[in-house]
């Protein structure tokens, strides 16, 4: 890792703060799940489709970088059996773990969430609690992970040929300030997805900030959709779907992204 994303890496580790980063961008206005147009709508709905098409199937999922959050597994885990969740950052596995052990010391209330899931899947909302019990019955560790490491995470944790499937929201990009890097960094992560295996990516588009947290200004290059199509390709991936959802302009300073991005791809 150069100095300069050396430098970024203990920013993160320093300022990042999950409770503000949920409250900035998973509480109302962003989260209005009475808009169909809403970031997070769009969040459940792109993953929904992707786990409903038929073609992802298998017994392991990795999520790299999880961050402190759990939409990304909604749908992903009436699917898989084992789910193996990660990220960098200590306090958002300790996130992740006070909502795995249901001990009320979360910092958002992911029930609107479940709820939405549930009504994607064309059940019940009242059902949300049962779908919280299958996605705690089936996260079976969280750990450590570094995009920047040949393996992002440790391998004993997956079977020898690799995940089935890997999910990764808002991590491989945060964490490269340039393209090589994205496509080095993007390499490592799909070194651990077997081949044949399916790759679900969201991400930035035309971003150059995001906020973790109040002292936690986070640096970004500007990916184009051009640059994301190029750097899958580089990694031996063949793009199924690629979806992009503008961002609508905003007062708040959060973030300056134009547009965020979902890619589906298949690992050659």
């Amino acid at each position: 890792m150069d100095a300069e994303h050396q430098a970024l890496a203990e920013t993160y580790r320093q300022a990042f703060e999950p409770a503000e980063y949920l409250r900035y961008n998973y509480s109302y206005p962003r989260s209005d799940f009475s808009k169909e147009d809403s970031f997070t709508v769009w969040l459940l709905k792109t993953l929904h489709r992707a786990f409903t098409e038929g073609d992802i199937k298998g017994g392991v999922l990795l999520d790299v970088g999880s961050g402190p959050t759990l939409y990304q597994l909604m749908a992903a885990c009436e699917i898989f059996d084992k789910v193996i969740m990660s990220d960098f950052l200590e306090a958002n596995r300790h996130e992740l773990r006070n909502w795995l052990e249901n001990n009320g010391k979360c910092s958002l209330d992911w029930s609107p969430f479940f709820k939405y899931a549930c009504k994607l899947e064309g059940r019940e909302a009242s059902a949300w609690e049962e779908k919280a019990a299958r996605l705690r019955e089936v996260v079976k560790d969280i750990v450590h992970a570094d995009v920047h490491l040949p393996q992002p995470v440790s391998p004993d944790v997956l079977p020898p040929e690799g995940a089935d499937c890997i999910v990764s929201c808002f991590c491989v990009d945060a964490a490269s300030l340039n393209m090589a890097t994205y496509s080095r960094n993007l390499g490592h992560v799909v070194s651990q997805l077997k081949p044949g295996g399916h790759l679900l990516i969201k991400g930035a588009v035309g971003m150059t900030y995001w906020c973790g947290g109040p002292k936690a200004k986070m640096p970004m290059f500007p990916f184009t959709e051009a640059q994301i199509c190029q750097i899958l390709s580089e990694n031996g991936l063949s793009l199924i779907r690629l979806e992009i959802y503008p961002l609508p302009t905003k007062p708040e300073t959060t973030d300056d992204g134009r547009a965020l991005y979902f890619a589906k791809a298949k690992k050659n």
